[in-house]
């Protein structure tokens, strides 16, 4: 009888016969290099990610969900080649957890750029780990090139005509430099 080769040699879809699934919510307005390299650093923990992207309450979005939906589908298509399937889904008018519920997700992802975040962070993950906790929430701390990078100040340097490419993609700032321009 031939011995069966073990799982990591037959393929990484094998290898985990219930795939990992995790959620990266956030507003994404607009997508920044910050945004980019938690979801190259979720692909390394996830089997496939979903990339969740609210409404934002209280915030004043400067491009539709519509369009920040196109911004990550187009972003994401070369992220998780090899790696990790990645999918873009809007939710609107849904707590967290019921829409990590919704995918699937085992694990919510979030980005810390500095202690101001961790207050914040800390709070809705201690309230989603109340509400679902089966649902844990891992925190990856920012590339150190990326920590002051914050999309509304992305926003606010583009508004007012400053050069955004140190910031996002080249896609992303084309769609910056445009809706800046409309705005004006």
């Amino acid at each position: 009888m031939a011995q069966k080769e073990p799982a990591a040699v037959r393929g990484r879809i094998e290898i985990a016969k219930y795939p990992r699934v995790g959620l990266y919510p956030g507003s994404f307005d607009p997508v920044t290099l910050g945004h980019i390299d938690i979801v190259k650093r979720a692909i390394k923990l996830v089997d496939h990610l979903v990339i969740g992207l609210a409404t934002g309450s209280g915030k004043s979005a400067l491009f539709s969900l519509e369009e920040r939906v196109a911004m990550w589908q187009h972003e994401a298509s070369q992220l998780g080649k090899d790696r990790a399937t990645i999918e873009v889904i809007p939710y609107a008018g849904k707590l967290q957890v019921d829409f990590a519920r919704e995918v699937g997700a085992a694990v919510v992802i979030r980005g810390l750029r500095a202690v101001s975040d961790f207050e914040y962070e800390f709070q809705m993950a201690a309230m989603n780990q109340r509400m679902n906790p089966e649902v844990e929430t891992v925190f990856l701390m920012a590339d150190p090139r990326n920590q002051a990078i914050a999309s509304r100040l992305v926003k606010e340097i583009a508004m007012l005509g400053g050069d955004v490419s140190a910031f996002t993609t080249p896609y992303v700032a084309d769609m910056l430099a445009k809706r800046s321009k409309e705005r004006r």
